[in-house]
């Protein structure tokens, strides 16, 4: 075997933490100066836009996510529910509302108030969610409404209704603009923003071809521990050179670890796509009881609609950047309601066949139905239909209350017994 290429392997992983605390750095700076600052979500962020003029991104998924991985969660969402909040609520949301409580003291660092929230209509809850933020500091709420389509015939992107949904979204762009250029007081850069875009487009083309490196058998990376922090970086860099950088490093390392024959899971036996989340509260936990028999999650259906919406094919028109900005935004929200997230066994189907998998795992999230609706039918069709086992397990996004351990392993190993069984049976 080669010797390892100095400088390569593990790059990832420094690079990425390296990135995270510069993020943190900076929202703590901003809480502290004053910066203005944008609250956003990870589907629909419009941070190319919004990096025009400068604002500082805050991501509460993420630091909801995170105050969960670093176990503190159940605190935030206790003062949450303390303050009113139904325990029906989103853990990303109760544990947010209890970080605002907390004058936004995170483990860290602080996140600012908001200047200006913006939101989009990709998620129910995403709305509600602003107007906390608009209830306890009187900031403005922009919501984006995207028009979404259900079903195979909203696939057409070159139609007259795309082409109408997408003059709609324009419309409501400029009106941003406007917003924007009232809160920083400087004057859109169209020049800028086409900057933006094209380093977007590096990077989804970076993030689409790393995500293809884990078709090798085995996989250099696991879509849960590594993706985790791929999706986040996705989020917090897009569009800028500082995203783009990291995702060539992480090319090159998959590219190494395949070179070198290393597997993110030693002795992998079984390749698995994650339909959900994991239980951001017990992280650690929830990956070791699928590595354990062998199993590594090749794919999720969260680097694909929550990973930064980069779809197959993804690439800004930098000839007229706010109307394909616009086209793009439209072409996500067809894909969030007719691809991975509400149409899945399309987008399974394929995965399987191409990441050559094994079995599904889907996880469904107590507090949040919009993702969990319809999974135990989407599995039964896998199996019925393409002959793919199928995991249900259910417990949250964020909170460690919703987790049984026994219950969860006990269903784990006795699909893996199964999933064992069925491979065999296959092969003969």
């Amino acid at each position: 075997m080669s010797a390892p290429t100095e400088g390569i392997l593990g790059a990832t992983r420094r690079e990425g933490k390296r990135l995270m605390d510069l993020w943190w750095q900076e929202m703590t700076e901003a809480a502290q100066t004053g910066r203005p600052t944008a609250y956003v979500f990870a589907m629909g962020s419009m941070a190319e836009l919004l990096r025009t003029f400068d604002f500082v991104l805050n991501f509460p998924e993420i630091t909801s996510l995170q105050i969960a991985v670093r176990g503190q969660s159940q605190a935030y969402i206790q003062a949450a529910e303390d303050y009113g909040f139904s325990p029906d609520v989103c853990g990303y949301v109760k544990a947010d509302v209890g970080l605002q409580l907390r004058q936004g003291e995170h483990p860290y660092g602080r996140v600012p108030r908001p200047s200006l929230v913006v939101t989009s209509n990709v998620c129910n809850t995403y709305i509600k969610w602003s107007e906390i933020w608009e209830h306890l500091y009187g900031c403005p709420v922009f919501v984006v409404d995207l028009p979404g389509w259900r079903g195979r015939e909203s696939a057409a992107l070159d139609g007259e209704t795309f082409r109408n949904d997408a003059r709609y979204v324009q419309g409501q762009l400029q009106e941003l603009i406007g917003l924007c250029e009232q809160i920083t007081g400087r004057r859109f850069d169209v020049d800028r923003f086409r900057e933006h875009l094209a380093e977007a487009n590096r990077m989804a083309e970076l993030y689409n071809a790393v995500c293809e490196t884990n078709r090798h058998i085995p996989a250099p990376f696991n879509a849960v521990v590594e993706g985790v922090t791929y999706q986040g970086i996705a989020h917090l860099y897009r569009g800028s050179q500082e995203g783009s950088r990291y995702f060539q490093q992480v090319l090159q390392e998959m590219q190494e670890r395949i070179r070198l024959g290393m597997a993110a899971v030693p002795d992998e036996r079984f390749r698995l796509v994650l339909v959900g989340t994991t239980c951001y509260s017990h992280f650690r936990r929830f990956v070791e009881l699928f590595a354990s028999w062998g199993g590594v999650f090749v794919h999720s259906t969260y680097m694909v609609f929550a990973g930064g919406g980069f779809l197959p094919g993804f690439a800004y028109d930098l000839s007229r950047p706010l109307e394909s900005f616009a086209e793009r935004m439209v072409a996500a929200a067809y894909w969030g309601y007719t691809g991975s997230m509400f149409y899945q066994q399309d987008w399974l189907d394929e995965v399987v066949r191409r990441w050559h998998v094994d079995g599904i795992c889907f996880h469904g999230v107590k507090s949040c139905r919009t993702v969990s609706t319809g999974l135990p039918d989407v599995r039964e069709w896998m199996r019925i239909q393409r002959n793919v086992p199928g995991l249900f397990i259910q417990s949250d996004l964020v909170d460690p209350r919703l987790w049984s351990d026994a219950q969860v392993k006990n269903r784990v190993d006795a699909f893996f017994e199964a999933l064992a069984a069925h491979k065999a049976a296959t092969r003969r």
